[in-house]
């Protein structure tokens, strides 16, 4: 009766973990074309985001600096070699984003969460399509 049963929960894991894996995928795919966005917008139309910049203390000529840095994020992020690295620096990134808007008093503005959302995305995609990083952070024992 018990190889029965284990019959019937294989495909039920195989099934669960296929859908987590193409979660993780998604999310994680989410926050990469949301950096690259990012990223684009501020080499290719450093005039809107500059204004923002300016909002939140940060000199208008870091357009041209943050774009490529944005950019080499969501790159490291995307390859799978080096995702863990990629998360590191895109939650390094998105909580320096956060900071600046609490510090100007701007405490849920939309720009704030949006980068929480992401940030959370990033971990989540990555926690979903990854299994070291469930071995190292497990929520169920």
């Amino acid at each position: 009766m018990s190889e029965t049963m284990n019959l019937h929960q294989v495909p039920e894991a195989m099934t669960l973990h296929r859908s987590s894996l193409w979660a993780g995928r998604i999310m994680s795919a989410i926050v990469v074309v949301a950096l690259a966005a990012d990223g684009a917008a501020q080499l290719f139309v450093p005039g809107q985001v500059a204004s923002m910049l300016q909002e939140t203390g940060f000199a208008m000529d870091l357009t041209r600096t943050v774009g490529p840095i944005i950019l080499v994020c969501a790159i490291l992020y995307a390859i799978p070699a080096t995702s863990v690295l990629g998360a590191v620096l895109v939650t390094g990134f998105l909580g320096g984003a956060i900071c600046a808007h609490v510090r100007i008093g701007e405490l849920g503005s939309q720009p704030e969460i949006i980068s929480l959302l992401l940030g959370v995305m990033a971990w989540g995609g990555l926690y979903a399509r990854d299994p070291r990083i469930r071995a190292i952070l497990p929520l169920t024992r």
